[in-house]
């Protein structure tokens, strides 16, 4: 067994990606299928979800990685939309080895005009429909988990649940900080029954919710002018981190937010010395 096997390999596993049919939960749902796993997709688009399930099981054909994929309906956004859909994942599975709370919305609009509904139109699919679709798939969980292979949580924030970025999408970045902080709790709660809770912290990646900053070429090139490492995220990028902390790998990591940012989440702004400094 090489190294990449022993610590990386998800064979045998059986994941859930909410919002899968799109942007990061694409890339997520990617990586699992090629890493050997059983991924359900789910998200409001259900003919998305099983067009992206088709397509990645013939990648699987094509590559052999063992990995398989199927995609279905499913809204977090309310709590009848909750239970069906933990009602879906019970009638095709009795156990989970991995979720991911990927599905999310945002809003955005001035501070003088920002709607009231706006707020808790995006707290109940990024903050409330995340954790009781978690507490409700706990047993789920349980049931595969052990000390030596931890179930995995794995919440996606965002670089603007950890920074002051606002740029309209206040409710949004709310939603995200407090994504942070309730992974931190439950990664502190719930390790004595064998589950890690750790979050992504992306920043900007090719997505519909950011189509309007990375929509094309010309435009991504100018949003990863912005970032410290000089680009916006890659597919790989989210792959890599999803391997790490589903695979073998990453059972000894709980509560940690990894930010996916290229260095977004520790620019402070201008040199405050620069100018002075240089006269």
């Amino acid at each position: 067994m090489t190294i990449c096997e022993r610590l990386f390999s998800l064979d045998g596993k059986v994941a859930l990606v909410t919002g899968g049919a799109s942007g990061i939960g694409r890339m997520i749902a990617t990586a699992l299928v090629e890493a050997g796993a059983k991924v359900m997709i789910a998200s409001r688009k259900t003919e998305e979800c099983e067009k992206v399930a088709e397509a990645l099981n013939a990648l699987a054909k094509e590559t052999g990685c063992g990995g398989s994929a199927e995609g279905f309906g499913g809204d977090v956004a309310t709590r009848d939309g909750v239970l069906a859909l933990v009602q879906e994942v019970k009638h095709r599975t009795d156990t989970l080895h991995i979720l991911f709370n990927n599905a999310g919305t945002t809003w955005g609009e001035p501070v003088d005009t920002f709607p009231y509904e706006a707020w808790s139109r995006v707290f109940d699919v990024n903050v409330t429909g995340l954790f009781n679709l978690t507490r409700e798939l706990l047993p789920l969980l349980e049931k595969s988990a052990s000390a030596q292979d931890p179930a995995r949580v794995v919440n996606i924030g965002s670089v603007m649940g950890s920074s002051p970025y606002g740029d309209g999408a206040y409710s949004y970045a709310a939603s995200k900080a407090a994504v942070h902080h309730l992974t931190r709790i439950l990664g502190k709660e719930l390790a004595h029954r064998h589950i890690t809770f750790n979050a992504f912290a992306p920043g900007p990646f090719p997505s519909k919710m950011t189509a309007f900053a990375t929509g094309s070429r010309e435009k991504a090139e100018v949003t990863g002018k912005s970032v410290p490492l000089g680009r916006i995220g890659r597919p790989d990028d989210i792959a890599a981190a999803t391997l790490y902390l589903c695979g073998p790998g990453g059972s000894y990591v709980t509560g940690a937010i990894l930010p996916i940012d290229g260095g977004v989440h520790v620019t402070t702004g201008p040199d405050l010395f620069e100018e002075a400094a240089s006269m």
